[in-house]
């Protein structure tokens, strides 16, 4: 199958089409990946090698050899790493072929190919044995599963197949331990990405408000994390409730489970207000001993903000409880992190977890459509008020008390700001048949 491609001509200005290389979409799947914010993440790259280097040392203190299993190789750097701390063998696996094909241009390039076999396969698809991928099980674990979320590119159920087939048991593992920390916020703006507020309207006749409908209000939202820079969000934007709690940690070294879990912390809320909003984020510790610590905290809760790394393949995470409430400073409450093998959600109970025996909440599914349709920079852009504003002045300008409008524009409130302005009529144009009963749920409570 050919692929082609269009570009503009830099000396005609004109498009034309080119014929790509059939490994093209791989190739912009990993240009528009975050391999390169990775590879140039110089504190993750020191940790890791610090804690490499460690454990290599540690297994070679007991006097046997140093093999390593390294999951999600990627460009084969940590295994490159591996051998240059003194492993005697790596095993790198790679499961994106585009990849593992450049891991080993890579490696042979460097001198490595002696001691680093390019295995691209999943890591649950990787045989033991003479004749198999790996003659042995290995003593070192080295992995970079992680991502914003922690546990979301997998990385629980890879643990757990790795421990149970392809390491030696109290294997040496790199990262050792990662911990998941939360604080709990009241936040309008951040609120604002998730539900849809009330959106006054000035006309002649007087303010008019489009109400949210119920279903809309009742709904728990999406259930995707929201992954964002923290330290770019104002102070000024959230209020704290809690201070940043621990909420689980994950010991890679021992044998790790994929089941659902969750883990409660009480806490005394620093003041009165709204629960709205879960700010989290993780640390994973290279050693034991945890000395060489990698931490993902916003500047606030970070133990050397001077030292704090910029990075866009780690973040921080923002997840919405299903629906606001309240707390009151100084009445205990509980603060739960449900998880599944990919996906973390939070929850607040009045009363402990442990003694509570009533099925936890499930993972919070959008049943209003609108989680479905719009995404979080939409609801925000939705709500914001100033936005909404001056499209009202530029309708205003145009609008007549005879004005048949016409809205050719997915989920835009457009139409019912036309229709509260004065028009006559309004069509809207709805490509989608689940938008089209969502815009009907919203023009029908202003009726």
């Amino acid at each position: 199958m050919k692929v082609f491609c269009g570009r503009a001509n830099p000396t005609t200005g004109s498009m034309e089409w080119l014929e790509e290389d059939e490994h093209y979409d791989y190739h912009q799947e990993i240009a528009r990946s975050s391999y390169a914010d990775m590879l140039h993440d110089k504190d993750r790259n020191i940790k890791y090698y610090q804690g490499i280097r460690a454990a290599v040392s540690r297994v070679k203190d007991r006097g046997q050899k140093a093999l390593v299993l390294d999951i999600g190789t990627g460009t084969g750097l940590l295994s490159m790493m591996a051998v240059t701390a003194g492993a005697d063998f790596c095993y790198a696996i790679e499961v994106f072929k585009p990849m593992a094909d450049a891991a080993v241009k890579i490696v042979e390039k460097n001198g490595f190919s002696d001691k680093i076999k390019i295995i691209n396969k999943h890591s649950t698809e990787v045989t033991m044995g003479p004749d198999g991928d790996m003659p042995c099980r290995a003593n070192i674990l080295i992995t970079e599963l992680f991502d914003t979320e922690l546990i979301g590119e997998g990385a629980l159920p890879s643990y757990e197949h790795a421990h149970r087939h392809l390491v030696q048991e109290n294997c040496e593992a790199v990262p050792h331990r990662a911990t998941v920390y939360a604080q709990l916020v009241e936040s309008r703006r951040m609120w604002s990405w998730n539900k849809l507020f009330p959106i006054p309207v000035h006309t002649s006749c007087g303010e008019q408000v489009i109400v949210p409908p119920l279903e809309l209000e009742r709904c728990p939202g999406a259930p995707s994390v929201y992954d964002i820079q923290l330290n770019q969000v104002s102070s000024a934007d959230f209020t704290v409730l809690s201070d940043v709690l621990p909420m689980f940690s994950v010991d890679f070294s021992k044998q790790v489970s994929s089941s659902a879990a969750c883990h409660s912390r009480q806490f005394e809320p620093l003041a009165s207000g709204r629960a709205q909003v879960v700010l989290s984020w993780w640390d994973i510790e290279m050693d034991p001993e945890g000395k060489i610590k990698c931490s993902m905290a916003p500047f606030w809760a970070h133990s050397d903000p001077e030292e704090l790394q910029w990075r866009d393949h780690w973040m921080q995470c923002v997840y919405f409880l299903p629906q606001e409430e309240p707390v009151v400073q100084g009445s205990s409450i509980y603060l739960v992190a449900h998880h599944d093998d990919y996906c973390v959600w939070y929850s607040l109970q009045r009363t402990s977890p442990e003694k509570d025996r009533r099925v936890y909440p499930a993972r919070p599914v959008c049943d209003c459509q609108a989680h479905l349709l719009w995404n979080r920079p939409r609801f925000g852009e939705i709500n914001d008020q100033d936005r909404t504003d001056q499209y009202i002045q530029a309708l205003r300008t145009v609008l007549k008390p005879d004005s048949v409008c016409l809205c050719v524009s997915d989920g835009s409130l457009l139409s019912l700001l036309a229709h509260h302005l004065g028009a006559e009529q309004v069509f809207t144009v709805e490509s989608s048949a689940a938008s089209h009963r969502l815009m009907k749920k919203v023009s029908d409570c202003c009726y």
